[in-house]
């Protein structure tokens, strides 16, 4: 018998990192933003788009895949074969598209929104030539670019959204301190780096059975190498005195919690020290400033003082407060980011300086932790100690 190109698969559904009516309350936000913009259907295809309207992650290579929300349907749309995934199982309803037929991806697409729509998209996502192909076969009456408003929505996070990143912090602190047990002279930083990757995924298995350990990172550098910020571990082997950097961000649905800081081993120099002692000052400075009514370009001016004053400007290397480590071009890090803070947006904050080779102090220092803005304030998220008692090694 011939199969249509587009068909449903029932081979059972895998599980969602939130309530089904969590994702009723963010495709009822997203029908809102509809509302107000005139779209009749809106094509999601970015990954983090796709996964916080539906909980359908998609693999980093996998085929092209969207979620198509009408005022009446949310479908994901996704490759029959080569998702490199169980079957999507993503709120709403589930559509497969047949690889081998040209342009099946957009007649898929085609089949729910229908021609003649106007259509909400993701301009931050599709390049000119994806663009093209939704302009032919769509065929809409319009296009907005839904986005900016989308991605404001996105970055309030609920409380079941917090508490799910509350969990991913401690599968970070769990890798880092995996890190910091395994330090020793003469042992190759791959073989660190190793360690704590391993202890990521035994929390994540542990703390979240259903989870799968995919896209989560581990960096850890010593000696000149620390110049490189997150960078994959290679085969050199930790002598005493060494700066170390590590940095281990696991993912569970789409959702991480980077963590960074800087060792030493064993010893430390006195113009390693000052700086090193400099950057944890900042870092906690940086850390105590972001609560309701701050702007990120305040926290970040801030900072940028703070190291002038001490002479440390030009080595700043650090990205100021912004995004939790999620495609939000609201909450990017920098000056020029003019959002406000509001209880339930997560950030992340980053400090870091990198003193060239041949200078007093040479290496790369760096400190990251993950904030929750509440009420009056902010509640850490990542909690392994920055001190440089704690992560002076030996």
């Amino acid at each position: 018998m011939e199969r249509s190109p587009r068909y449903r698969i029932d081979q059972g559904r895998a599980s969602l990192p939130f309530s089904a009516s969590e994702y009723d309350l963010r495709i009822g936000g997203l029908r809102a933003i509809m509302d107000a913009t005139g779209v009749e259907t809106t094509v999601l295809t970015s990954m983090h788009g796709i996964a916080y309207y539906s909980g359908f992650l998609r693999g980093l290579h996998a085929p092209p895949s969207a979620l198509v929300v009408t005022a009446s349907e949310d479908v994901t749309i996704s490759a029959g074969a080569g998702t490199n995934r169980r079957w999507p199982g993503g709120h709403g309803e589930d559509l497969c598209y047949d690889e081998a037929e040209r342009d099946g991806f957009w007649r898929a697409i085609l089949s729910v929104t229908r021609p003649g729509r106007v259509v909400g998209y993701e301009g931050d996502d599709l390049p000119d030539a994806h663009l093209d192909r939704l302009k032919a076969i769509l065929d809409p009456a319009g296009l907005v670019d839904v986005a900016p408003a989308t991605a404001r929505q996105r970055m309030r996070r609920s409380v079941a959204e917090i508490a799910l990143i509350r969990r991913v912090g401690k599968v970070a602190d769990a890798g880092a301190r995996a890190i910091r047990d395994a330090v020793k002279a003469g042992v190759r930083e791959s073989d660190v780096a190793a360690a704590g990757r391993d202890a990521m995924e035994s929390e994540t298995a542990r703390s979240v059975p259903a989870a799968e350990c995919q896209d989560s990172r581990v960096w850890f550098r010593s000696g000149p190498n620390t110049a490189a910020a997150r960078e994959p571990a290679g085969a050199r082997k930790l002598q005493a005195g060494d700066i170390l950097s590590l940095g281990v961000a696991p993912v569970i649905a789409g959702y991480c919690a980077a963590l960074e800081r800087t060792m030493f081993l064993g010893e430390v120099d006195a113009a390693s020290l000052k700086i090193w002692q400099a950057t944890v000052a900042a870092h906690e400075l940086a850390m105590a400033l972001p609560k309701p009514g701050i702007r990120l370009a305040e926290v970040a001016a801030t900072i940028d003082g703070f190291l002038e004053d001490r002479g440390l400007g030009q080595y700043r290397t650090g990205a100021p407060p912004g995004q939790d480590c999620r495609c939000e071009p609201a909450l990017d890090p920098g000056e020029y980011t003019d959002t406000m803070l509001e209880p339930g947006m997560v950030i992340a904050v980053t400090t870091g300086l990198t003193v060239p080779d041949g200078r007093p102090g040479a290496g790369g220092y760096r400190a990251r932790d993950i904030l929750v803005i509440t009420g009056n304030g902010n509640k850490q998220i990542t909690k392994l100690p920055r001190g440089t008692e704690f992560n002076l090694i030996g």
